[in-house]
Formats: structure tokens, sequence, C-alpha cells
């Protein structure tokens, strides 16, 4: 009784950060654990008229299953975390962005007159891909370095000059503000595919587009958990421990 209590107080995003088979549990409710993991089971559970009982008994399910545990990604050294983000994740967007949009433009064409939204998907994919970009160039070039700085600044006892931004936390808000913007961009995404279901009358481009699209936000969501429920707070504890 006191595991459920104390669960049902956990933030979301330290479920999936402490095991990330946990995460299948909160997409399966329909719950944000990547850009709102900062909310509780319990809060979510209320705002969404779910049986809190019934998804802790699943979250403790995914937890005591006999597959092998998920990368343990919190008892990685920061400098590591951001390397492996930025060859793994930003990598992946930098690599799939000009299939997906080839392929979009290609079924717009085909058959946009038949299905207009997919005007609206394409749409919202060259927003995101874009602001993605962006976003992607000011974690490499600002934020992830000064991390990387801060790391061997604590191996070295030495001290480390302030940065313009002041503290790391300006830069952390206006990226986790950011991956509120590309989250909600492809929940919409997701709803006008209806979670990437092709129609009856779907080629195999349409197919193809749709099952990469998913796997694009899947990706997306894996990204931003690494960032916004392990690597800022962690960054921003760091900061702390070295005034």
């Amino acid at each position: 009784m006191e595991t459920l209590q104390r669960d049902s107080q956990k933030q979301i995003g330290q479920f999936v950060a402490e095991d990330f088979r946990t995460a299948a549990v909160f997409s399966n409710y329909g719950i944000d654990f990547c850009c709102k993991g900062d909310r509780t089971v319990e809060e979510v559970c209320s705002k969404n008229k779910i049986d809190i009982d019934e998804l802790l008994t699943k979250l403790e399910d995914a937890q005591s299953s006999k597959s092998p545990q998920s990368i343990d990604y919190k008892s990685w050294p920061l400098d590591l975390l951001a390397d492996y983000i930025e060859k793994k994740h930003h990598r992946y967007v930098e690599e799939k962005t000009p299939v997906l949009r080839q392929f979009l433009d290609k079924l717009c064409k085909v058959h946009g007159q038949r299905h207009p939204e997919l005007l609206e998907i394409t749409a919202l994919f060259i927003g995101c891909s874009k602001e993605l970009a962006s976003h992607m160039k000011k974690e490499e070039l600002i934020l992830f370095p000064f991390i990387k700085r801060m790391v061997k600044a604590q191996s070295e006892g030495s001290q480390i000059e302030s940065p313009q931004f002041h503290t790391v936390e300006n830069p952390i808000a206006m990226m986790k503000d950011e991956h509120e913007a590309e989250g909600e961009r492809f929940r919409k995404i997701a709803e006008l595919t209806d979670n990437y279901t092709p129609p009856a009358d779907g080629c195999n481009t349409y197919k193809v587009t749709f099952a990469m699209l998913d796997e694009f936000e899947k990706d997306l969501h894996l990204h931003i958990h690494l960032e916004n429920n392990i690597l800022f707070p962690e960054a921003i504890k760091l900061e702390t421990s070295l005034k």
C-alpha cells in the first residue's frame, strides 16, 4: 500500500528515466512522458479519468517483466549522454528529414485531392523539421559544450567561467519550451494520420511514409525524454555543485 501511495506521487518522467520499459505503458494510455514528464501519476490519472490502481499495476508489471532492462542512461556521465544524443538522435533527424519530406511531397501530388489532410500533415512536418534543425544547432554549439565544460571542471576540481547566458537553466528553459512546441506539432500529425494508419486506398509509399512518421515520433519522444528527464535536471544539479 505504501509503495502504491509513493508511486502515485512520482513524476512520470522519473518512472521512464529509471526504466524505459514504462514508456510503453504511458504511451498506451496516451500520456506524454517526455514533454510533460514533470506531472505526477496522480495528477495525470485525475485529469484524464484513468484508474490509478490499474495504471500503477501495469507499470509494476512492466518493470518486473523478464525482458532485458533497457539502457540505464541515468548512470551515464553527462558528457557521454550529450554526445550520444547528438550522434544518435540529432543524426537520426538529419538523415530522415529529407527522405520524409520527399515522400510527403509525392503523397500530396498523387493523393492530395482525395486526402487534403496530407497538405496539413506536410506543412506541420516541414515546420517541425525547420525548428528541430535550429534547435539542435543551439544544443550542439552552446548548451552541450557548456555541459561538457562543467563535467571537465568537476573532474579536475577547477573553476568554470560564468557563461554569457548566466546559468544553464536559461538555455534549458528555452530548449524545453521548444520541445513542447514540437511535441504538440507531432500530436497533431498523429491525430491527422489516425495514429499513422494509412487509408484503405493508400499505396505502398503511403504506408512507408506513415510508418516512417510513426518511427520519427517515437525517436523524438526518446530524444526529448533523455534531455528533459535526465540530461537537463542533472546539468542543473552539476552547475549548483560547482558554485
